[in-house]
C-alpha cells in the first residue's frame, strides 16, 4: 500500500509496491490516458511528472513514488486548455495520438523549466518516440506552447471537450425479458 498525490489527490493505492506505477495509475487509479508502449523506458508513452519532472512511469515502482507528487495527462489540465495540449491540436501535431499524453507531459516540464526552448532543447527534453513522425510540428507546437505561456500569443483553436464526464456515460432503462 503506497500513499502519494495524484492528480492533487491525495490517494493511498493497494498494490504491491513493486508494481511499475504505471500499474498503479492505470488499472488501481483508472487513469488510463498515460500508456503502456514499451514497458522499457525506452517510447515515452507512460511519461507522466512525478514532483515537477518528466519520468517514465514504466521505470519507477509505486514504492519509489511513494509520498511523492504525480501529474497524469488527465491533470495536466482536465478541460484541455494547457497550452501544450492546445497547441498540439492548433499545429496539428497529433495523429494516431498514441504517443500524445507522454509528449504534452514531457513538454510541459520542459516548458515549466524553459518557456522559449529552442529546437535542440526540445529535441533534447521530448525524447518520445512517434510512429506517425510528426517531430517538426511537434516542435513547432511546443515552441508555440511557450509563446503562450509568455503571452505573446494566444490559441483559439482547440476547443474544450464537448462531453462532460457525467454526460459520457448515462442509465438506461433496463431491457424486458421475453
Amino acid at each position: 500500500m503506497a500513499r502519494l498525490t495524484i492528480n492533487q489527490r491525495a490517494l493511498e493505492v493497494r498494490m504491491d509496491p513493486q508494481t511499475p506505477l504505471l500499474w498503479a495509475l492505470r488499472d488501481g487509479a483508472n487513469l488510463t490516458g498515460t500508456k503502456y508502449g514499451c514497458g522499457a523506458g525506452d517510447c515515452g508513452a507512460c511519461m507522466v511528472l512525478v514532483d515537477g519532472q518528466a519520468l517514465r512511469s514504466c521505470l519507477i515502482t509505486l514504492g519509489e513514488a511513494e509520498g511523492r507528487s504525480v501529474t497524469t495527462i488527465e491533470g495536466l489540465s482536465p478541460d484541455r486548455s494547457h497550452p501544450v495540449q492546445q497547441a498540439l491540436v492548433a499545429e496539428q501535431a497529433i495523429q494516431c495520438g498514441f504517443c500524445t499524453p507522454g509528449i504534452a507531459i514531457a513538454a510541459a516540464a520542459l516548458l515549466a523549466r524553459n518557456a522559449d526552448p529552442t529546437a535542440e532543447d526540445i529535441i533534447a527534453a521530448v525524447p518520445n518516440l512517434c510512429r506517425c513522425g510528426v517531430y517538426p510540428r511537434l516542435v513547432r507546437a511546443i515552441q508555440r506552447a511557450g509563446r503562450v505561456m509568455r503571452r505573446i500569443e494566444t490559441i483559439a483553436a482547440a476547443p474544450p471537450p464537448g462531453l462532460s464526464p457525467e454526460d459520457a456515460v448515462r442509465a438506461v432503462p433496463a431491457m424486458k425479458a421475453e
